[in-house]
């Protein structure tokens, strides 16, 4: 396995805590006995009387509608093959998570220990009463296409299977816009497809439904072309045939157009890729390594567009831009199946998708603002929030035109906004943040390297590429934990400052220190001393940029932490310091302040203390909307809170007219956006809910966090130190190593 998925964190990341990766989950109170008796006896039998004088209402008063198995009998998983039900279980959960965060789907994986055809379709047939749709996964060709054809013909919910559909959706939208871009038309293309299982077999199928001509298809098998006078050509071959005095794959790639990959690594050569037609198209889509390296490809044709199954190359032919949203969609009006016209929308969605600007939320993740139509860019990015609101209306839209819909949508602006309130951001905040982290790694110093958690959280941080870490402490100490736990970080440069000690390094630190703080207590012999100190050593090498950020804190209370900081590194002129929680709720990130800094700010200080926020959350492409928060409500109680609170929204409206910002009030109010308009409908904040609260004293903010923290499961990035003239992050105390990463993912962020 590579680097950045080892065996060990992949093995612990399914093992720990609960194992698996999905749960079931309440949706309705059940808090008292009367919740309990309308959940199951005797209030549920009202809706099982109503469903059983109509049908239909099973998808009035069940969770059938956003319901879909994920069904597997584990004979052909990821690449590896036939390794049987139980073990591609892990496979089918991670599909079910892919399906609930990206389109708010849940799931139940189905891992059945049947092979024979007949016996399959039997099982899943069974199974209509329960679910809304049917996910087929990881079933061997060529059972899996007849298991396909027999179920959308025998039952009456959408069934996919997303191994042969899914990549033929994603690279025939990849097709459309290649040909585009090389001035090439599909009916006149010629087409080398290299493999010949369930997706190669789907592909071809697709891209001759959108123009292209069999004729000019050649499909070659591990044993060669396949030709009509092949012996024992199977059903699902035979249409692929050729007649064409063609043996070899080297033959073929003659004068081609396309090369379509979904076979084997390095199965392409270079040699083939020159000979092909100018222009050429080469997607090469074998996993984890394609049949010609993407830098090899593009170095032997400059005229070449490229596409792989990879990441980390442009152009990702990624299952995940299809089956959520089709799913979606095709849930949203009752579909009886998956047909040809839907997943023809879901080509030509993403085609024009892939056409429109790219919005900013794609170009901070990737910390790329040059992403645009072109040879680099012929498919949306996965992270795009606007794939539910394109490809899930345009499948629901060609269900209802093709007649196979249950259900009508007549207000599709209506619909598109209920898909965007379906997803929660918590997640997707943060891996946006991890990939835009990526794009332009960082030199993190960790002050406290000689613990368990620094250093694991270390070793991901740098398999991921979110930052190169530089680790402060004894080496021998530091050494004996790596070794002990299986954590590698060869060539990362360990520093012991007792060993810097004497070094010309050491005493310009040293200096540096002394000449700031001789006026304030600290002698040139307190200087060297304190040097020695891994907070003081870190903030030097982040103020002499020896590193770009410092993060530390996990074994000391916030004030030893942040003091070296502030005696080295500062604040930010004209600036004052303010701590800041990102907390990651179920519905969406929500920003605290002052939650570490500042005891009982005044008016003044509350003002500094919002711009500040304000200024820091747009740099994550979030806008903010804050409240400033009391105990009253717009002048309703007096006090010294509400007054200085009242008086700081006086002074941001007036100062800083471009904030949305609102106060005082009270926190129900700031997150209920309904009950706000109600009751004070003149407030700025009227429409959503606030995302960003200032507490009007430390003691408030820090209780609300750690609340929010424990009781509403929330989890807790920061705290986020605003007002520093260089990055300094200071984690909580006892920090997790996840916490660890998103701390170190933010720290980039502030740096980049």
């Amino acid at each position: 396995m590579s680097k950045t998925n080892r065996k060990l964190d992949a093995l612990n990341y399914h093992a720990n805590g609960r194992p698996g990766k999905i749960a079931v989950i309440p949706t309705k109170p059940t808090n008292s006995q009367r919740d309990l008796s309308l959940a199951y006896s005797p209030g549920v039998a009202e809706p099982c009387l109503k469903i059983a004088e109509n049908t239909e209402d099973v998808y009035k008063y069940t969770a059938k509608g956003n319901l879909v198995a994920v069904i597997s009998n584990g004979s052909a998983v990821l690449g590896l093959g036939n390794i049987g039900p139980e073990a591609g279980k892990p496979v089918m959960e991670g599909k079910g998570l892919l399906f609930k965060i990206f389109a708010d789907i849940d799931v139940f994986d189905l891992e059945i220990n049947v092979h024979q055809i007949d016996q399959f379709v039997q099982v899943v047939k069974a199974l209509e009463p329960t679910f809304g749709g049917i996910n087929l996964e990881d079933i061997k060709a060529p059972e899996c296409f007849e298991i396909e054809r027999r179920l959308k013909e025998e039952m009456n919910i959408p069934v996919m299977h997303d191994d042969q559909h899914g990549t033929a959706i994603i690279s025939g939208a990849a097709l459309l816009n290649a040909c585009e871009l090389q001035h090439k038309k599909l009916d006149n293309i010629k087409i080398v497809v290299n493999g010949a299982g369930a997706a190669a077999v789907s592909c071809t199928r697709m891209y001759l439904s959108l123009g292209a001509k069999i004729e000019n298809v050649v499909m070659v098998d591990r044993t060669g072309v396949i030709r009509k006078d092949r012996d024992e050509l199977d059903v699902t071959k035979a249409p692929f045939a050729t007649a064409r005095n063609i043996y070899t794959l080297e033959e073929a790639m003659k004068d081609a157009d396309v090369f379509i990959g979904l076979s084997a690594a390095n199965t392409l050569s270079a040699e083939a890729l020159k000979s092909m037609a100018p222009n050429p198209i080469v997607f090469a889509m074998a996993n984890p390594d394609p049949e010609i390296d993407y830098t090899l490809a593009c170095q032997t044709r400059k005229d070449v567009i490229m596409a792989t199954g990879r990441s980390d190359f442009p152009n990702q032919v990624n299952n995940v831009l299809g089956f959520p949203y089709i799913f979606r969609g095709a849930l949203d009006v009752r579909a009886r199946g998956i047909n040809e016209e839907m997943k023809i929308a879901a080509v030509y969605a993403l085609a024009e998708l892939a056409k429109k600007p790219v919005p900013e939320a794609v170009n901070v993740t990737y910390n790329d603002n040059t992403l645009k139509f072109g040879k680099e860019y012929i498919i949306p990015k996965p992270t795009d929030p606007r794939l539910i609101t394109e490809v899930a209306p345009a499948v629901a839209l060609a269900a209802i035109q093709s007649g196979i819909a249950r259900k009508t949508i007549t207000n599709w602006d209506d619909y598109k906004d209920e898909l965007r309130r379906r997803l929660g951001l918590e997640d997707v905040l943060m891996r946006d943040l991890s990939a835009a982290a990526k794009r332009n790694p960082k030199r993190v110093v960790f002050a406290e390297a000689d613990n368990y958690r620094i250093l694991r959280a270390a070793q991901i941080i740098k398999d991921e590429g979110i930052a190169e870490p530089i680790l402060l402490g004894r080496k021998t100490k530091i050494q004996e934990i790596l070794a002990e736990n299986a954590i590698d970080l060869e060539n990362v440069l360990i520093i012991d400052p007792y060993e810097e000690s004497g070094t010309e390094r050491f005493k310009k630190y040293v200096d540096f220190l002394y000449q700031k703080r001789q006026r304030k207590g600290i002698s040139q012999l307190e200087a060297n001393k304190l040097m020695l100190d891994r907070n003081y050593f870190g903030a030097s090498m982040v103020q002499f940029g020896e590193a770009d950020t410092l993060i530390s804190g996990l074994t000391k209370n916030y004030a030893t932490t942040i003091k070296p900081a502030l005696h080295v590194i500062g604040a930010e002129p004209g600036k004052r310091l303010a701590g800041m929680y990102m907390m990651l709720t179920k519905k969406g990130p929500v920003f605290f302040g002052d939650t570490t800094v500042n005891m009982n700010p005044t008016a003044d200080e509350l003002v500094d203390i919002t711009v500040m926020l304000n200024e820091a959350i747009k740099k994550l492409n979030i806008m903010p909307r804050i409240a400033l928060l009391s105990f009253s409500n717009f002048g309703t109680n007096d006090g010294e809170v509400p007054a200085k609170t009242r008086k700081a929204v006086e002074k941001l409206h007036a100062l800083h007219p471009e904030i949305v910002v609102d106060g005082e009030m009270q926190a129900n109010f700031a997150m209920n956006s309904k009950m706000l308009e109600e009751n004070f409908p003149f407030s700025m904040l009227n429409g959503k809910p606030a995302n960003t609260l200032v507490f009007p004293n430390l003691e408030s903010g820090n209780i609300a966090y750690k609340l929010l923290q424990e009781i509403g499961e929330a989890e807790a990035v920061g705290p986020i130190l605003l007002g520093m003239n260089k990055p300094v992050h200071v984690l909580q105390l006892g920090s997790s190593v996840r916490e660890i990463v998103n701390m170190v993912t933010i720290a980039v962020i502030d740096v980049q």
